[in-house]
């Protein structure tokens, strides 16, 4: 294997601790690397690659490891379109709601997201979870008297539709189609957390505006309050039990 690295050399490139690897490499997660001895293998740029795509899905994107296997999976499914792939990512970044019982003012959030995607021409099937998730939001604000919110909701909408556009263009530059499937989901999972980041700037920006807050915003303030639910980085350590694992040599 040319260019073959030892695990603990695969390591220190990725920053991602030997346990942990030898995790992903038992859920599959991970190819196998060229055996060199009973407990040896060796591996290559491959690997490497794939280690810091499941690292960008854990740590920024803020997937479980479950779900990233399960994003992992559709991308290595040559039979997959990308679409479907798209769909499978997109899917497990929106919250899932069981079903609940059937109250009026769910019933009217849902009913205001279908007449949003009818206004707004969009080709979304009834089965999508961004509408129940969405309607949930709205029917939500409904019962904390705070209905009024969802005003801007065709503001938003302009906003996404131009964010899809953008992340669309960016999965078209490339022409084949593991390409294309990779742009698909860094986009859609660690573009959503540079959507959260950026709205967060932007508010922090309008609101020095609005109520004179002093130009800089240090870290640690209270408008970094809640930086803890943006799905970033260290929220998900718990999520990855390999991080612990002491077993194997690798």
């Amino acid at each position: 294997m040319a260019g073959a690295l030892r695990i603990g050399e695969l390591s220190r490139r990725t920053g991602v601790p030997v346990p942990t690897i030898k995790y992903y490499l038992r859920e599959g997660l991970l190819q196998a690397g060229q055996l060199t001895s009973p407990n040896q293998a060796d591996y290559g740029e491959t690997h490497e690659h794939r280690l810091r795509l499941i690292r960008a899905l854990v740590d920024v994107g803020g997937l479980r490891v479950a779900a990233v296997a399960d994003v992992l999976a559709a991308v290595d499914d040559p039979d997959l379109s990308v679409y479907k792939v798209l769909g499978v990512g997109t899917d497990l970044l929106v919250p899932q709601y069981a079903e609940g019982e059937r109250d009026e003012v769910l019933a009217a959030a849902r009913k205001r997201v279908g007449e949003l995607i009818e206004r707004r021409g969009w080709h979304v099937g009834h089965d999508c979870p961004a509408r129940e998730s969405l309607a949930a939001a709205l029917a939500a604000l409904e019962r904390l008297g705070r209905g009024d919110f969802a005003d801007v909701l065709d503001v938003y909408a302009e906003a996404a539709d131009g964010m899809a556009l953008a992340d669309l263009d960016y999965v078209t530059v490339d022409r084949d189609r593991d390409g294309v499937v990779e742009r698909a989901i860094i986009g859609t999972a660690v573009g959503a957390s540079m959507i959260t980041s950026l709205r967060h700037l932007a508010h922090v920006n309008r609101s020095a505006q609005l109520f004179g807050h002093p130009t800089g915003h240090g870290g640690g303030g209270d408008g970094d309050a809640g930086a803890g639910a943006d799905g970033g980085g260290g929220g998900n350590a718990g999520t990855d039990p390999g991080a612990g694992d002491p077993s194997g040599a690798g």
